[in-house]
């Protein structure tokens, strides 16, 4: 079969899939329809609806586009048989069904970006750089019934840099993983596909899960940890959804921070864990275990994000400050 005669159905949301869709379609592959997120209410009165990424390139490229609120009901079931699609790819989507996954002939495989069977979950970027990984990598696997468990297809493995944060990870991998998706499909094309089960798969170090990622997930332990988790645990949360803290001064007043850059300096701190240190002008950093850490880029809630020299500039220093 060639692949101007493979009919693909592509399912997926946010930025991240845009990048393989638009690689399909540059590519020639006959993408007969796209599965996406329903429209989004945003705004003060959730009045306005906002398409998804996905959905946006979607439309300019003049491609049939379906937006099921559940997965099982018949309708969207029907419409999705309808496209008689003979492989499904799915990035950065939902859980799918079964009666979804096990449609085509061909199979529906995902693009998952981390080395599984590490980091299972919807945030497995974030994870890898909180956890200190010093590489990571994407993954193209069959979809079978538990979640980011199914026969490993292909794999590719990158360096994460002690300076990089999620959102350069992600960047870096989503440009791989079109080139990935693409390279998979060539090889389904040409029966050229040998998958591999999970457990089959070396096992370097323990398994490391990758949960969903809340607010409160997002709040700052200033004294549990060290100044390297704690470096690692921002820049694994940058720039979205952002580490966040409290900070109190002397009179008891609170200021809410997000926390976006930082810079660690080790020693043995003279002032107490969780103590901010400034001369009011070039530097704000804070007394943690192993060291400070000198807040580069920060944003107090309801102002702009910023350079923390232009954040001093406009932020009367008070005697003590201390982060909670």
């Amino acid at each position: 079969m060639k692949k101007e005669d493979l009919r693909i159905v592509y399912m997926g949301t946010p930025d991240f899939a845009v990048e393989s869709l638009k690689r399909l379609v540059e590519g020639g592959y006959n993408v007969v329809g796209v599965v996406t997120m329903p429209d989004k209410p945003i705004g003060r009165h959730q009045d306005v609806l906002q398409a998804s990424a996905v959905k946006k390139y979607a439309v300019e490229q003049g491609l049939t586009v379906l937006q099921p609120v559940r997965l099982k009901d018949e309708t969207f079931v029907e419409e999705l048989r309808s496209l008689k699609a003979d492989l499904q790819i799915v990035v950065a989507f939902r859980m799918l069904p079964e009666v979804v996954w096990n449609m085509p002939p061909l199979g529906t495989f995902n693009l998952h970006a981390s080395l599984l069977p590490q980091y299972r979950g919807a945030a497995p970027i974030n994870w890898a750089v909180i956890n200190g990984e010093t590489g990571t990598g994407i993954t193209t696997f069959f979809l079978e019934h538990d979640i980011d468990t199914g026969k490993i297809i292909r794999q590719v493995r990158i360096p994460i840099a002690d300076t990089d944060n999620a959102g350069v990870v992600h960047d870096k991998l989503m440009e791989l993983g079109g080139q990935l998706v693409v390279e998979t499909v060539d090889r389904i094309l040409a029966g050229d596909v040998h998958p591999v089960p999970q457990e089959k798969m070396p096992m370097e170090k323990p398994l490391h899960p990758a949960p969903k990622i809340f607010k409160e997930t997002c709040r700052i332990d200033w004294t549990s940890k060290s100044l390297k988790a704690l470096y690692d645990f921002i820049r694994g949360l940058s720039p979205y959804p952002a580490a966040w803290t409290e900070m109190k001064d002397a009179s008891g007043k609170t200021y809410t921070l997000k926390i976006y850059e930082t810079e660690k300096e080790p020693c043995t701190p003279a002032e107490a864990v969780g103590e901010v240190v400034s001369d009011g002008r070039n530097y704000f950093k804070v007394a943690v275990n192993g060291g400070y850490l000198h807040l580069k880029e920060i944003q107090l809630i309801g102002k702009k994000r910023m350079k923390t020299e232009d954040f001093l500039r406009g932020f009367r220093t008070a005697e003590r400050l201390t982060m909670v």
